[in-house]
């Protein structure tokens, strides 16, 4: 007992300890993660504490902590893409790998807000690189976020969305997603990111109105973006400036050449936009100039043109200079310098070539303008040709997202599908479980209350047994008590009678001394003497307790007698009389009783015997029972144990007793038996 405690004290307190030492782990990964918050400035200590919680929760295999720490790995990659641009050790290959692990957790976990938030990651990470699938993520993230009631985030998919149908020309769906986002943000408090977002929606949509040329509504929704901006706290000078110069861009387009650029003019206000942002001063540069060239004032031209093509030079950026070159190379054959229009048309087409489409056709149609006569017409069938593949890739796109969304959609219904079957399937296996063990019970029960009979009436048997040995025992009392009162008569009646005869003659001749007196003296000295023989063996009798231990001895005699009777056998019986069967419990006689009797029953059933022998000898306290017959035998390594076997086991069992069967074939069967007293 000792033992046993001490053993659960010992697990109870590896138990706590792992609890407590994984509890601090949790904690270590939880304070990481803290640490790691998108809140913090310093993106490489943020990295740093993710980069360790990721660890930490990996090496303890913590699913809802590996989660996390995936979740804000992407999002220090993005913020760090999107604002920084530092060079920070996580690459692209292990983001993208560590979403996908994110993608599995949640859906085993079946934390929705996660599995919303890793499919618009992925959306983002595949923006730039496969439209297919960055659509595919960000519509399966909007319908969670949709579920979810989070309309803020849905709207910012829904951009991300709308962004990726303009840049493939599919404008009708642009436009729609982007009226659907601002009605989302429209049922929110107005704060700076619903509102900055909201603006972001309008840019777009002037945008693609402008490609479709229907200007007054794209100068709308510009002029609604740059409200926007302008009510966003703080210094957002550069996102006014980016608002402006699109605006600017659609007056150019729409040929109203003085309010272009009186909008450009407000964005070279800004005395340090060079320095801050090159790029950008460069891009407005050439609007400005080619406005100027539109509207035919030619004064500083070319020389913004190529100022603008120095600072992307300067920088590095040779794609703003594709649009540059083209509009030089339109100026210069005005101006009728054929050279000079040649060099920067071909320019252009090799900076397009082969990344960037639209400007390699528009390429195409500068070459085709400023060449002559073969030359200008094979270009204009390339650019014939251009133009045909990319209708045909608009119209194609067109339906791409749609069906994109219905093959989502339908992936969506299939899984819809597999878990009602599998809900089904569930609920089968349940039910059949649960019939199952039903079936078992019920069966079980059966089994049990057929032992449980069976026990009674062996109980009754055991009880009828007893019974027996209790009336044997009645009959031998009584037989005892008869032969006591015989005794008691016969020394009454016979041996007391004769002694008070005896005295009474001696003491009318104690005083003579005549011979005939001596001699009559002797005869009754012998007459004494015989009577003290009667009373010695009377005595005898009495001391020797002549029934002891014949009331079971008797019964084994009887069962004996009866069933080789019945069997046809000749037996013989040797008893012990050193065996104080009345010391010995009812139970183990009653179990010696059935052992004997169920021997006799195999002996007559299996062996074929003719003769038996049973012996009950007592050695060191143990009861020795041998039954012997000269039956046929068997082979007791290779035998199958029958039930009669079996139950004198179960017997011997119960009494602490041990069994060993020697058996020979055609030398028949020895079954000694040792139960202790």
């Amino acid at each position: 007992m000792n033992l046993r405690i001490f053993i659960l004290a010992v697990f109870f307190s590896c138990v706590s300890f792992a609890q407590k030492d994984n509890s601090s782990i949790v904690d270590s990964v939880k304070f990481y993660l803290k640490n790691s918050n998108r809140n913090m400035s310093d993106i490489g200590g943020r990295l740093k504490n993710a980069k360790r919680a990721k660890k930490l929760s990996e090496q303890y295999d913590l699913d809802s902590l590996k989660l996390k720490s995936y979740l804000e790995l992407s999002s220090i990659y993005f913020d760090n893409n999107k604002n920084f641009k530092l060079n920070i050790n996580y690459d692209d290959v292990l983001l993208l790998k560590d979403n996908h692990k994110a993608l599995k957790l949640a859906i085993r976990l079946n934390d929705s807000l996660s599995l919303a938030e890793v499919n618009k990651n992925l959306g983002y990470y595949y923006f730039d690189i496969s439209v297919d699938s960055a659509y595919y993520y960000n519509n399966k993230a909007e319908k969670l976020y949709r579920n979810l009631k989070d309309n803020f985030t849905t709207a910012l998919v829904l951009l991300d969305i709308a962004l990726l149908q303009k840049n493939d020309k599919d404008y009708t769906g642009s436009e729609i997603t982007s009226i659907t986002g601002i009605s989302l943000l429209d049922q929110l408090d107005e704060s700076d990111e619903v509102i900055m977002y909201k603006s972001y929606f309008y840019n777009n949509l002037g945008i693609l109105f402008k490609e479709l040329s229907q200007f007054d509504e794209s100068i709308k929704y510009n002029l609604k973006a740059i409200d926007l901006k302008k009510r966003l706290k703080g210094n957002n000078t550069m996102l006014i400036d980016n608002q402006k110069n699109n605006l600017a861009n659609v007056y150019k387009n729409s040929k109203d050449y003085d309010l272009a650029i009186k909008y450009y003019n407000e964005i070279f206000e800004n005395k340090n936009l060079m320095a801050e942002r090159p790029d950008f001063y460069a891009i407005v540069l050439d609007n400005y100039a080619h406005t100027l060239f539109l509207s035919q004032n030619y004064e500083q031209l070319p020389g913004l043109f190529l100022k603008a093509l120095r600072i992307c030079d300067s920088i590095g950026d040779s794609y703003k200079t594709i649009v540059i070159n083209q509009h030089l190379a339109k100026y210069y054959n005005f101006k009728n310098q054929k050279d000079s229009a040649k060099y920067y048309a071909y320019r252009a087409k090799d900076i397009a070539y082969p990344n960037y489409t639209d400007n390699l056709l528009e390429s195409y149609a500068v070459i085709a303008e400023v060449e002559d006569d073969s030359i200008a017409v094979k270009y204009y069938d390339q650019y014939i040709t251009l133009n045909d593949s990319l209708i045909k890739n608009e119209r194609a796109t067109r339906n791409k997202f749609v069906r994109i969304q219905y093959e989502t959609n339908k992936i969506e219904e299939e899984n819809i599908k597999i878990t009602r079957e599998r809900m089904w399937l569930l609920i089968t296996s349940i039910v059949l479980i649960i019939s199952s063990f039903l079936i078992y019970i019920v069966i079980h029960q059966r089994n049990k209350n057929k032992e449980l009979k069976f026990i009674q009436k062996q109980q009754e048997a055991n009880e009828e047994i007893y019974n027996l040995m209790l009336n044997q025992n009645e009959s031998v009392e009584e037989a005892r008590a008869l032969e006591k009162k015989r005794i008691s008569q016969e020394l009454h009646d016979g041996v007391l009678g004769r002694l008070f005869g005896t005295r009474l003659s001696l003491d009318s001749l104690n005083m003579g001394t005549t011979p005939d007196a001596i001699k009559t003296r002797g005869q009754y000295i012998n007459e004494l003497k015989t009577i003290e023989h009667d009373i010695r063996k009377v005595s005898h009798e009495l001391n020797t307790d002549f029934v002891a231990g014949s009331g079971f001895v008797d019964i084994i005699n009887t069962l004996v007698e009866t069933q080789t009777n019945v069997y046809n056998l000749k037996y013989k019986i040797d008893h012990d009389g050193a065996i104080n069967w009345d010391e010995i419990s009812n139970k183990n006689k009653i179990h010696i009783y059935r052992i004997v009797q169920e021997s006799l029953h195999n002996i007559y059933k299996h062996a074929n015997a003719k003769k038996i022998k049973i012996s009950f000898k007592l050695k060191n306290d143990v009861i020795c029972l041998l039954i012997e017959d000269d039956g046929s035998g068997f082979d007791v390594h290779k035998a199958k144990a029958g039930i009669g076997l079996k139950n004198i086991n179960s017997r011997i069992k119960e009494i602490n007793g041990t069994l060993d069967v020697i058996s020979e074939k055609q030398k028949g069967t020895t079954i000694k038996i040792n139960i202790p007293t």
